[in-house]
């Protein structure tokens, strides 16, 4: 058996406000809407991964999302452009990703990141 996809659920009543913060600041397309769910996403091929943590890092709770971008400064005027506020960060950790924290419209903790250096797999 092999595990061939990953899918993160966030419960919520009002599904059209992931359309602002998922869409229209971090650029996924929606790629199905029932009215009930709406399933956000990019084209290009990821690898899944699951994390168990203790804490965030540098003694930051532990964020309930994180997502991988190529350029964090982007992302962080987006972010602030659109009213999010960032949490934690912009910050070079010394594992070698630069980051911040911003709360989704659902008060999820995400975790923005961008790697250093590039990540040998």
């Amino acid at each position: 058996m092999q595990v061939k996809r990953i899918v993160a659920n966030i419960a919520t009543s009002d599904i059209a406000a992931a359309k602002t913060f998922y869409r229209d600041v971090l650029g996924l397309e929606l790629w199905m809407d029932f009215g009930w769910i709406a399933t956000y996403g990019v084209q290009q091929e990821m690898k899944g991964q699951i994390s168990f943590a203790s804490q965030g890092g540098s003694d930051t709770p532990v964020p309930d999302l994180s997502i991988e971008v190529d350029d964090l400064d982007e992302a962080l005027a987006r972010m602030r452009h659109a009213g999010f506020e960032v949490t934690y960060g912009p910050v070079q950790e010394p594992w070698g990703v630069r980051r911040f924290y911003v709360r989704d419209p659902f008060g999820k903790l995400v975790n923005i990141l961008s790697h250093a250096i590039e990540r040998r797999e």
